[in-house]
């Protein structure tokens, strides 16, 4: 790929840089993807958490428990280490055991599945629509066996999943709803929010997602029991709100009550989490702007750009994923890829279908063509940059770039 040069444009057009013409964005000034906006509330709260030698999951990572059960309208938030911890905790904490069945998408990060083979069960994947990109309805119901404990969706990118005929399904077959919104901080279907629909909500707070904490995630329930099992679970199995046993009302025993995990979310994490919480909503705006902006520059291309969100729901704009029209460039997506990153511009790709990476293929026996929707899909997106962190400059070098990588590549 490194070596592959560029057709020029025609006298007068500037050349692409992997074939030696200038790029963008200068190597110096490459725009890296998914950077986070961190501003001054969140330094200051860390130097805050610093001083006051309490950096460990305490005060802070309870604050921001509540301050984000209090956004979602639930009883119970829970703060973890991450998403994947989120969804592990969620299906251990409600008796998903070795020998049941979970349902899922194919078009998800490997830690959705990874959660799943952690509680010891069995990943059985639904195939996505190939518009919405999110797990089919339709299809659930082909897939769900006697062994089936609960149906794991996945808002992918910020689009809700299509949740009433889910539910139904769950409901018929007394079947758990675990929410995967890893990308859906923001999202709502039918003036519901996102994590609120299913038994449990998990969250991500990695650096790329639209809050962050570095690492961080959360559950949100409004089950009592399920909330104190979590919390037990997530800091080896101690009796709840064993964190204060170092506080000023005095030392405190613990027990342990089960053989738990170290998933806890530290102070230090949380300090940036209160703050971009209360971002949240403003930065919400800044990324549909970036949004509308890529759709008006690229209706042009040879590209499908993402569907616009369904009636009555709220797209979270996680993601901005186009899929290149390789039939049409007569080029492949990883060709645009390498062509972007050499024009200063940083991409993702999400993602190659779960089923297509080599261990899932051999401990599932799962191959090329069980999932055509998902195939097509992951053999043609690319994400570009759509942070709030972004500058106007940012966000007109990758529109810049993105034109000339495609108008270069169909000739």
């Amino acid at each position: 790929m490194k070596n592959l040069k560029l057709r020029r444009q025609g006298k007068g057009k500037t050349r692409l840089a992997l074939e030696g013409g200038s790029p963008v964005r200068p190597k110096e000034e490459f725009l890296v993807f998914g950077a986070p906006q961190i501003c001054e509330e969140e330094i200051t709260e860390v130097v805050q958490c610093l001083r006051s030698g309490w950096i460990g999951t305490g005060p802070r990572a309870h604050q921001f428990e509540n301050d984000f059960a209090a956004y979602k309208g639930k009883r119970h938030a829970m703060a973890v280490h991450s998403c994947t911890a989120a969804l592990h905790l969620s299906m251990l904490a409600t008796g998903v055991r070795s020998g049941d069945e979970v349902i899922t998408t194919p078009m998800t990060f490997c830690a959705t599945v990874n959660s799943i083979i952690h509680c010891g069960a069995t990943p059985v994947l639904v195939d996505c629509d190939r518009e919405t990109m999110n797990i089919s309805p339709a299809q659930i119901e082909e897939k769900i066996t006697a062994k089936t404990k609960a149906i794991l969706v996945v808002h992918f990118a910020g689009r809700s999943c299509d949740m009433d005929p889910i539910l139904d399904l769950a409901r018929s077959y007394d079947l758990m709803v675990i929410e995967d919104c890893a990308h859906a901080i923001e999202t709502q279907y039918k003036g519901r929010k996102a994590g609120t629909d299913g038994d449990m909500g998990c969250f991500s707070f990695y650096i790329t997602k639209n809050m962050t904490t570095g690492e961080g995630g959360m559950v949100i329930t409004d089950d009592d029991r399920t909330a104190n099992r979590i919390k037990m679970l997530a800091l080896h199995g101690m009796n709840k709100d064993a964190w204060k046993r170092f506080s000023d009302a005095g030392y405190r025993h613990y027990e342990v009550a089960f053989a738990g995990f170290k998933y806890n979310m530290m102070d230090l994490q949380a300090s940036l989490g209160l703050h971009q919480l209360r971002r949240v909503e403003e930065n919400w705006l800044r990324r549909a702007e970036i949004w509308k902006r890529y759709n008006e520059s690229f209706a042009h291309l040879p590209c499908i750009l993402p569907a616009a969100p369904e009636p009555d729901t709220r797209h979270a704009y996680h993601l901005y994923t186009p899929l290149i029209d390789i039939d049409h460039i007569g080029k492949s997506r990883d060709w645009v890829l390498d062509a972007l990153t050499a024009e200063g511009i940083g991409v993702g790709v999400h993602y190659i279908p779960v089923h297509l990476h080599p261990f899932y293929r051999k401990t599932f026996r799962w191959h090329k063509g069980d999932f055509p929707n998902s195939e097509w899909i992951g053999a043609r997106t690319i994400s570009l940059p759509i942070s709030p962190a972004l500058s106007e400059k940012d966000v007109q070098d990758v529109i810049t770039a993105f034109d000339k990588v495609l108008r270069a590549a169909s000739g």
